[in-house]
Parts: C-alpha cells; structure tokens; sequence
C-alpha cells in the first residue's frame, strides 16, 4: 500500500479526480504489475496495472490506495475491471466519498466473489486526496494560502516593495509544488493593481499546467490592459468574482477579451461574499484545489468565513521592522489570545536559504 501511494502521488494532475496508485500483487508475493491514475478522462490506476500484470493478475490481490469506482464515467467501472481479470483479493485504503461510488465498488466486487479488506494507511490516503475529500463531502473546493514573508512577519515594505522576499530557490519550488497541481490561483484586486501579476505557471525542465486565474474584485476595477486580462484573450481562464455593483460595461468588455465574470452576494459594506463565491466555485466540478496568492485583506476574509484549509508560510532570513509595513493577514478582529485561530504544523522545512512551514486548519 506505500508504494501503491507513492505512486498515486506521480497523479499530480488528476483533478477534479483523485489521485490513486495500484499494485497488483501475484499468488507468489511478487509484485505483477502498478499504475497510477494520470489525468481525469485517462484510464485509472487499476486500468493501468491490470494492462502491466497481463494474465499474471489472475489469483492476484490488487492493494488500491482509493476504492474501485463501480459506475461508468469518462472510463469504464474499475471494479468490473478487477472482476473480469480474475483478481481474488482487494486491499483499499479508504472508501471512496463520492455517492456515485461510496461503497457500492466494494459491495460489487465481494459479490463477485472477491475478499475486500479496508483502511490500511487511510490515514495517508485522505492526507493524500483531502482536496478531493472535502469537495466530494461539502462541495466546497480545497483552500491552500500560500505566503512568503520576511522572519518579522512583513509580505512587503512600507512603500509596497516586496521583489524579492524569498529565494530563487523557494520561488521555483512554489511553481513547481503548488501553481502546477492546483485548479485555480485565487488573488484580489488589490495585488492586480499593485503587482500585476501573470498568475501563471513557470517552470524550467518542462511545460507547466497553468491554472485558471481568479480575481475578486467587487466592482471590476481590473485594467483592460492588466496580466490577467491580457492571459485570457490567449487562454480564456480568467475569472472575475463580482457583485451587482460592477459596471456593466467593463464587465461586457471583460467578457469580449475572453474573461469570465462570476456574479457574487455582496456583503453589508458592498464586497464579494467569499461564502458564496466558495460554493459557486464547488458547484462547478472542475476546480477542488484552489491556491490563494493575495494580500492581507483577502487572506482575512477568507479566514474568517472558515475557507482556508492549508497554510503553507515561506519565511525568508530578512528582517524589515516598521509597523506601517503589511503582514500576511490583516485584522481578524481577535481581541484575546484564547480567541486566536488554531493550526497544526504538519511539516517544517528547508528550502534554500528558506523556511518552510506547512499548517493545516481544522
């Protein structure tokens, strides 16, 4: 079951499915044949290890690090798959929460015939797949706050410069580790108009996937000739979150570069109700993981609405001091220490010259 997660991890662009390993092990205790589940509309990961085994997957037990789905997708039911290879024995780490599957791949393949264990490592495979958990179970996407600041707590100088807070190194891991696997880089306004950024995926040893780019901004206050505007006319993955009171023609013009606009609920004092924007978003299906790359203000809003789910905090070794310089998190309006937010360090680690702290809310 390790190496059957090791490899479910090679899955990194699977979204909106999950990511799943197979090993199909022989009679004999040799290893036969593994896969893992690349992409949503390519076959899954048991596809691929039944296709290695051959007809060495008879009398085999199959160790899958998520259950077999039973119901026809974009691919056939991998249970079916199972049952006509003649595997004898499946070994899943966890039940799959999606309802279509939810325990019938499991009831299909002991009436089959087949023994079933479950919950070896489950622990690690919903670690694994807690993007695909959550939005499966609440149909709300996965949040994940990236941030980088200096060892006193600054994303910036009081003039607003923040080029560069953290290494070379840290900055390619961030492309590599996060833009790369996530559905979407969410950021405000606030940080289009102060930074421009792309939002886009860099990576130098291959092609990267770019996410969709997001933008809040409650009355479209975007440039026409901003980044995210620019991107679309070329990719059509930019979308605006709004309210009613945006102005209709810049919305009409967004809409003729290629951009989406998301009409959001507005909040008392007029901005995007983060609550309802989250649930438009999970509505969609094709966006589970989705990375936020923003501001204080927005970072805010969404911890207090209960959104964000993983924090990871790059800390470089500077020092910028001053208490008109920006933080990573505005007001969250604690007034005692009893009150503050709870997170629970997962890892911490090196990344060049870097600090790297992986928390985990709930």
């Amino acid at each position: 079951m390790r190496r059957a997660l090791r490899l479910a991890v090679l899955g990194r662009h699977a979204s909106p499915n999950p990511m799943v390993g197979c090993v199909l092990v022989g009679p004999d205790g040799q290893i036969v044949g593994a896969g893992y589940h690349p992409e949503a509309g390519q076959p899954h990961a048991e596809v691929f290890a039944l296709r290695e085994a051959g007809d060495k997957a008879r009398g085999a037990t199959a160790y899958v690090t998520l259950e077999p789905c039973a119901h026809h997708g974009r691919t056939p039911p991998c249970a079916e798959a199972l049952l006509a290879a003649g595997v004898t024995r499946v070994v899943a780490a966890m039940t799959d929460p999606d309802k279509r599957v939810a325990g019938l791949g499991l009831e299909r393949l002991r009436a089959g015939g087949v023994e079933v264990s479950v919950g070896i490592l489950e622990a690690e495979a919903r670690v694994l797949n807690a993007a695909y958990v959550k939005h499966r179970v609440t149909r709300l996407p996965w949040f994940v706050l990236k941030t980088a600041m200096t060892l006193d707590g600054k994303i910036a100088t009081a003039t607003g410069d923040a080029q560069w807070i953290t290494s070379a190194i840290s900055r390619k891991a961030v492309h590599r580790q996060l833009r790369d696997r996530c559905d979407a880089i969410l950021t405000g306004v606030g940080t289009v108009l102060a930074d421009d950024p792309s939002l886009t995926t860099r990576l130098t040893h291959r092609v990267g996937r770019n996410p969709w780019r997001i933008v809040v901004d409650s009355r479209l206050r975007t440039p026409l000739t901003a980044n995210v505007v620019r991107l679309s006319e070329e990719d059509g993955r930019t979308i605006f979150a709004t309210t009613s009171a945006a102005d209709p023609e810049k919305r009409d013009a967004l809409e003729a570069l290629g951009c989406q606009v998301l009409d959001c609920d507005a909040t008392d004092d007029g901005r995007v109700d983060l609550t309802d924007f989250a649930y438009q978003l999970g509505t969609r299906g094709d966006m589970i993981c989705v990375l936020v790359e923003s501001g204080g203000q927005l970072a805010a809003g969404l911890l207090k609405a209960g959104l964000i789910d993983r924090w990871i905090n790059y800390i470089a070794p500077k020092v910028v001091g001053g208490s008109d310089a920006p933080g990573p998190v505005d007001s969250l309006g604690i007034s005692l220490m009893s009150q503050a937010r709870p997170v629970t360090f997962q890892k911490v680690r090196r990344c060049g010259p870097d600090i790297v702290i992986d928390a985990r809310f709930g």
